[in-house]
């Protein structure tokens, strides 16, 4: 096995065939007119799939759901895997693009709601479509074997479980190096690395808030689910802010809240959907004790007719790439990008399910990708780089629109000379 740690190959690198840029820019744009949901991503998938086979990869779809896996075995040598996600968020795009999304997906509680690319995943994929096209193109130059992998069912951090449980690695090898990049409005054109975490471990909870329904005109006959689970809500803002160490950067956040069908009904029970976001793991297990705290004691002195349920559906841990690794990836990109253009990136509280994939100690790289182009940046308000960024649609924003002709070039070639180090031959 070769050391990526030890690898010092300058990265021969691009620039990147036009033609190549252009086929992954016409297949950005189809994905971006046509998202859909965690774990829906048949068409997407079938795209990439499509779009991989072309390059001349042999493909495997179906993996852990929709997953799609590309395979380029190029003679003996180490083995690099590139990931990328298929999924898309339940968001109404507003960015007025020509592409634009109205696609509609039905979500987990069975609403039919609007679906857009609103974190850059079309993005991602294209960006490892056309990496795989150019090494594909090349690979006289390397040896080894490259995977690309589409994964499912990021958003709800549920895709890389199903991958490793459906066998990925047992199927297709354990890779010798692990790379992805994301999005992030930052300048189009540049690329950021982390020192030390990353992302965030994070918790996904489901509650269930039983009640006692009845008519409207009768509260005081009725225990009201609604009313709890906006009591809820507010002790469990509180609860950052007075159980939690102010050393711990931690978010909880209820992002669903759903009780009821008609307003002279009061319903029976209430749901609501939350995460919990730290950058450490024992911070992350006292929140969530806390949170099953609160709820159960909140249910007992309403007078819950039976116990709230308190269900994780999803965890995963904080990212923290590997010191020797990051910093020759980080070389690589400044050797072909210039300093100028390779930032930091400070610890963040944005959650993937990454980590997961490098269990186990597997070598990984996870970069920023920047997505906002000149005429953006200009028309954000602000008097400096700081005030900009501040104003910028983020990531999950309705107005999140990369600039493709700038964020996926360098997206391709930061991809390929990641990966060209350790593929080198010799």
């Amino acid at each position: 096995m070769t050391s990526v740690a030890a690898s010092t190959a300058r990265p021969t690198g691009p620039p990147v065939d036009r033609e190549i840029v252009a086929a992954a820019a016409r297949l950005y744009r189809d994905l971006h007119a046509h998202p859909e949901l965690s774990g829906a991503e048949e068409r997407t998938a079938a795209r990439f799939a499509a779009a991989l086979r072309g390059a001349g990869l042999q493909v495997t779809t179906g993996v852990g759901g929709h997953g799609v896996v590309g395979v380029l075995r190029n003679g003996a040598g180490p083995s690099v895997l590139i990931r990328a996600e298929l999924d898309a968020l339940p968001v109404a795009e507003e960015t007025g693009l020509p592409y634009a999304s109205t696609a509609t997906g039905v979500g987990t509680d069975g609403r039919t709601v609007p679906v857009m690319h609103a974190c850059g995943h079309d993005l991602h994929l294209a960006a490892a479509v056309g990496a795989a096209a150019h090494l594909a193109r090349e690979r006289d130059s390397w040896r080894g074997t490259l995977l690309i992998l589409g994964q499912p069912a990021e958003e709800t951090l549920q895709g890389a479980a199903a991958l490793l449980a459906d066998g990925l690695y047992e199927r297709f090898g354990r890779p010798d190096l692990l790379l992805a990049q994301h999005a992030a409005p930052l300048p189009a054109g540049m690329v950021a690395h982390g020192a030390g975490a990353m992302t965030a471990g994070c918790v996904t909870v489901d509650v269930t808030v039983p009640g006692r329904g009845g008519h409207a005109a009768t509260p005081h006959l009725c225990v009201d689910p609604v009313v709890l689970a906006a009591n809820i809500v507010v002790q469990l803002q509180a609860l950052v802010a007075r159980q939690v160490n102010p050393a711990d950067q931690v978010a909880l956040t209820v992002g669903t809240l759903r009780a009821g069908h008609h307003a002279g009904v009061i319903a029976d029970e209430a749901a609501l959907g939350l995460t919990i976001r730290a950058l450490r793991e024992q911070a992350l297990d006292r929140v969530l004790d806390s949170v099953t705290r609160i709820v159960r004691a909140a249910c007992e002195a309403a007078g819950s007719p039976r116990e709230p349920t308190v269900r994780v559906v999803s965890r995963t841990p904080t990212y923290a790439g590997d010191p020797a690794v990051t910093a020759r990836v980080r070389d690589a990109h400044a050797g072909v990008f210039g300093s100028e253009r390779v930032g930091w990136w400070p610890p963040s509280l944005a959650a993937e399910d990454f980590p997961l994939l490098a269990a186990g100690g597997i070598p990984s790289s996870y970069w920023m990708l920047g997505t906002v182009g000149p005429r953006q940046w200009r028309r954000a308000p602000g008097a400096n780089a700081a005030e900009k960024l501040g104003n910028l649609p983020t990531n999950h924003s309705p107005a999140f629109a990369p600039s493709v002709e700038l964020a996926l070039p360098t997206g391709v070639t930061a991809l390929v000379v990641a990966a060209r180090p350790l593929l080198a031959t010799g």
